[in-house]
């Protein structure tokens, strides 16, 4: 069993900047492929990044490339958010994934965070 916890949400305004931060505990993750994912309201669940359990390889959806990166360390996966639009506004949640392969459906990842909430105001 793996145990996911995200922090670093909050208000900011057009243009502003925030990370996230997703912490790991319990049975070990290493060897998987983390993701960040994130769910407007009346909208799916929608993919924004993810990371190889190594760091090496990462993808990004379109709309976030160049202005998200996303980094892992130990036990702990991060998404650093600039530029941020208000239709970035979402709930975010990191999911650690069956395999070590990063992909970008939520049926590839088996655990997952309770979510933080990100608001960009115009």
């Amino acid at each position: 069993q793996v145990q996911l916890v995200e922090s670093g949400g909050g208000l900011v305004q057009a243009g502003g900047s925030l990370r996230l931060s997703c912490a790991a505990s319990g049975r070990t993750f290493s060897t998987y492929a983390m993701g960040w994912f994130r769910q407007a309201p009346g909208k799916e669940r929608e993919f924004v990044a993810a990371i190889t359990w190594s760091g090496g390889n990462t993808a990004y959806a379109d709309s976030v490339k160049g202005r998200f990166t996303v980094s892992r360390e130990n036990a702990k996966m991060y998404l650093q958010m600039n530029s941020l639009k208000p239709e970035d506004t979402a709930v975010y949640y990191c999911a650690a994934g069956r395999t070590f392969r990063i992909s970008d459906s939520t049926e590839d990842y088996r655990y997952w965070g309770q979510g933080t909430q990100v608001t960009v105001s115009s």
